[in-house]
Parts: C-alpha cells; structure tokens; sequence
C-alpha cells in the first residue's frame, strides 16, 4: 500500500464565472507522507482555506485530483466525501465549536453517534470517549460542560472529539489561535505527541511558533505553494512562480 496520505495533482479550484471568477488554487501539486506532521501558512486570501476544505472532503475541486490514502475522491458525491470524513479525518478548529450543553464526554460522543458506521452501541460510545479523553489528559473533566473549562482544555476536547473515530489524518485550522501562549504550547505539544504516535497532521497557522512543532512548512500565495521546506533545514522543494 501506498505510503503517500495525501496526493493533489494539478489542484484548481474557481469560485464564480467570467470577469468575477476567483481563482482560490491554481495547479496544486501536494504530496505529504502517512504520518508526515506539515504547517500550511500564507496570508488571508492565499488559499489555505480552500486546500483544507479540498483536503478535507469538505469540497470538491474545480478540475485536478486529489487521492487520499491510494483513493481519488475528487469526484465523490457529497454522501460519499461524508462518508470518507467519517471515517478517515478528524477535525480540529480555532474556536473548539463544543456543544455548550454538554459534558466533554458527550461532545467527544459525538461523532460516533452521528457515524455511518455506526456499530458501537450507547455504551460502547460513552467507553472510548473516555478514553481518548484520557489519552489527552483530561481523565479528570470528563463530565465538565465547556463554560466549567479554559480554553486550553476546551482544545483538548476538540482534539480527543477528532480522535473518536481513530482517523489516519487531523486537520487542524488555527488551534492555537484562541489560547494564550502557555494553554497554545501545550497544544502544540499534544499535536506532536499524536504525530509521534503516527497520525497525518495538516494544521493550518499564521504562528510561526506553532509551525515551529511542524516537520514541513508549506507557504501558499495567490492560490499557488511557493516554498515547501523541511522544518530548520534546507528547501527540498521550491515552487516559486
């Protein structure tokens, strides 16, 4: 089996027709190894949204390819890149996007519950949200609502939620950008433990701190990658246009 998670070829992805067309990607050519940790940074407008939703069966591309795990889903039917999300990627955002009702615990449940795979019973559910819970440190808040959390915490539910369903990739989209720099590192810290431990990361960053933690940095500007750098060593790929 291909080592390669994640393989674009020629991404486009345009927005509108005629004059008012935005060009958000233009020929993105990705490859980023299974269990690869890499940051993607650029200014607002540059694209690192929109590769994001592409890489996270979120959308679709305008034309090109995008093979996830050896399957190219970039045709897929909206059901189907449901599905794919389901069980293949986990989802980390800024702003935690907790159910404010609920106890950590029922939050991580979440997604099992909502899973189309969904084998686990009730019980099965609440026993593996607790233990990912546990895998992040937060064994002790399990029955905590988000307003009874700081904001660090609150991200460690957010991280054990996208490890419910034991994906091989985690996206994060600026997990750091609400936290103060202490609750920040610590993040950062439990994202190279669960790279360590195997998992794709792609984390999307303007902290040039937090893509510190990052083996590859990846700059995108005007909808095109131009540097892709191993982290504190020599280019290994320039993309300049």
């Amino acid at each position: 089996m291909t080592r390669l998670s994640i393989e674009t070829t020629e991404l486009t992805k345009v927005y509108g027709t005629g004059e008012a067309a935005v060009h958000a990607l233009r020929s993105v050519a990705l490859q980023i190894q299974r269990g690869e940790f890499v940051a993607v940074m650029g200014p607002s407008g540059s694209g690192k949204s929109t590769l994001m939703n592409i890489i996270g069966c979120l959308d679709r591309p305008t034309s090109g390819s995008y093979v996830l795990d050896g399957e190219d889903v970039s045709q897929l039917s909206k059901d189907m890149l449901a599905d794919v999300r389901n069980r293949q990627i986990g989802f980390v955002f800024q702003s935690y996007n907790l159910l404010p009702r609920m106890s950590a615990a029922k939050n991580v449940m979440l997604p099992l519950l909502y899973s189309r795979n969904g084998h686990l019973s009730d019980r099965e559910c609440y026993e593996r949200a607790i233990a990912v819970l546990e895998s992040v440190g937060l064994g002790d808040r399990v029955h905590h609502r988000p307003s009874e959390l700081s904001g660090g915490q609150q991200q460690r539910v957010a991280i054990a939620r996208a490890l419910a369903n034991y994906p091989s990739i985690i996206l994060a989209d600026e997990p750091t950008g609400n936290l103060d720099s202490a609750s920040g590192e610590e993040i950062m810290e439990l994202l190279g433990q669960l790279h360590k431990q195997g998992t794709t990361i792609v984390m999307v960053t303007h902290d040039f701190k937090s893509a510190e933690h990052a083996e590859r940095i990846i700059h995108l500007l005007d909808g095109r990658i131009v540097s892709d750098e191993l982290n504190g060593a020599e280019s290994v790929r320039e993309k300049s246009r």
